[in-house]
């Protein structure tokens, strides 16, 4: 064999072996001390949960390709009851939500009708697709958006001059709200509420916390596994919705799963794996959803 030929020969083995060991990937699945675990793992601490909250960045494509995975997964690997509950949809959407996944109304009406997300279609239209199919419920969670922009403006105290009616979309008034809480605070001193139009921009995201901790709890079954979807902020270190829920179920099992960007891989130690029990790191490049 000719020199030229092993010197070649020597390039291409050091090329193959460099990229064998950073192998090019979208993401990652990682604990709370930082070691990365399988889908697997992942599910199995799921699937030993009542309550699991998928805590995601909404224009996230992968996001939103392992929450559906994982439903699909819970289905596929217990009898339980499985309920889905989404920040995307407001409580009194809920009749619309059901007539549509029972059939009763059509995907037209449903979509004109209903209150939908911009990246609907994109993000969220497959899950509920499957979750028809399947005939898995989904609850709608989150507060109507001109209740929670009534109290950004004015309080809690906005929401007393509501009709009984309106009430339903609620949790029970008066709203607890912990001002101590590392989020709430966070919104603060960045100063979100210091405009004059929205001086209570953290209490409307309490709201929202409090409202969908609500109907959780409200549709949550005896042995059943409620997954719940909803961005990462409002279940991050276990406060926002999952602070609500356990002011009334202290010993519930929650897993509580988060999702992170990092530029590179070799930024990994940068992330914060204390956010959650799980944490998806997902790499910058991989394209938003808009």
């Amino acid at each position: 064999m000719s020199k030229f030929l092993l010197i070649l020969m020597s390039f291409w083995v050091s090329i193959i072996q460099t990229y064998a060991k950073k192998p090019t990937r979208a993401y990652a699945i990682f604990n709370n001390h930082g070691e990365e675990v399988s889908f697997e793992k992942l599910l199995n601490a799921s699937l030993e949960s009542e309550l699991v909250f998928f805590g995601e960045l909404h224009n996230n494509p992968i996001s939103h390709w392992l929450a559906l995975k994982l439903i699909k997964s819970f289905r596929q690997s217990t009898a339980r009851q499985i309920i889905v509950g989404m920040e995307m949809f407001e409580a009194d959407n809920q009749l619309l939500l059901d007539e549509y996944l029972e059939g009763i109304i059509s995907e037209k009406n449903f979509e004109e009708e209903a209150k939908l997300w911009s990246n609907y279609k994109t993000d969220y239209k497959p899950l509920v697709m499957y979750c028809k199919k399947e005939k898995i419920p989904i609850i709608a969670t989150n507060i109507p958006r001109r209740y929670a922009a009534m109290v950004s403006r004015k309080g809690f105290e906005a929401l007393d001059s509501l009709s009984s009616e309106a009430k339903k979309y609620l949790p029970p008034l008066p709203v607890p709200f912990n001002s101590e809480l590392a989020s709430y605070k966070t919104m603060i001193s960045m100063g979100m509420g210091s405009s004059k139009a929205l001086p209570h921009i953290e209490k409307a995201q309490a709201v929202k916390d409090a409202t969908m901790a609500y109907f959780i709890l409200k549709n949550m079954k005896d042995r059943g596994l409620f997954f719940h979807i909803n961005g990462a902020y409002h279940t991050d270190h276990r406060e926002g919705i999952v602070w609500y829920v356990t002011q009334s179920l202290k010993n519930i099992p929650i897993t509580v799963i988060t999702t992170q960007i990092i530029d590179s891989w070799e930024d990994i130690n940068k992330i914060d794996f204390t956010r959650a029990d799980y944490t998806l790191v997902v790499e910058a490049d991989v394209s938003p959803t808009y």
